[in-house]
């Protein structure tokens, strides 16, 4: 039962992609809380829709991870830093389903529906909610900070295996 040496195409593909696509999210919500400007709104129509967009590349991403053999962590790492290194991309799961998740959830107790590229819309609740929609509005924003974070993690553990390690962590990934 060999494992290989480097995630497949369709790992470091969806894994780049999501990258790209969570940094872009997260600069947005970023901006969309610090601006009343006139392009607020077009940045947070765009921001909705592929907030949606993203809970279903986490998903196929998800399913992808479970078809497939990952490589195996370097053999000398110690017990308690492979089970940290398994929470912190569980945890990274449970973010990126969460954030997209509370971001509609928000939506929907104002009562503003979800246009996806005029693909499909998800629905809204008939009349406001201000309890509910506050309280998955400062979620939303307490998941924000956290994903932050765990990237910030994820990132450093990567750069720590490529230039201290000098292992061939992240080059699976590349």
């Amino acid at each position: 039962m060999n494992k290989p040496t480097q995630f497949s195409l369709s790992m470091r593909v969806l894994h780049w992609g999501m990258a790209a696509l969570v940094m872009s999210m997260l600069a947005a919500g970023l901006l969309m809380i610090r601006s009343l400007d006139p392009w607020q709104l077009t940045i947070m129509t765009l921001h909705k829709a592929f907030g949606i967009i993203a809970v279903v590349l986490v998903t196929v991403r998800l399913l992808n991870r479970m078809r497939h053999k990952l490589p195996a962590v370097p053999n000398d790492l110690s017990a308690l830093q492979k089970k940290a290194a398994t929470a912190s991309h569980w945890l990274l799961y449970g973010l990126l389903f969460a954030m997209p998740i509370s971001g509609y959830l928000m939506q929907y107790f104002a009562a503003r529906p979800i246009e996806v590229f005029g693909w499909f819309r998800l629905p809204a609740a008939l009349q406001v909610d201000i309890y509910n929609y506050a309280v998955f509005r400062e979620l939303h924003g307490w998941l924000a900070i956290a994903l932050t974070g765990v990237i910030a993690l994820h990132v450093s553990a990567a750069l720590h295996h490529h230039f201290i390690r000098k292992d061939n962590v992240l080059k699976s990934m590349l």
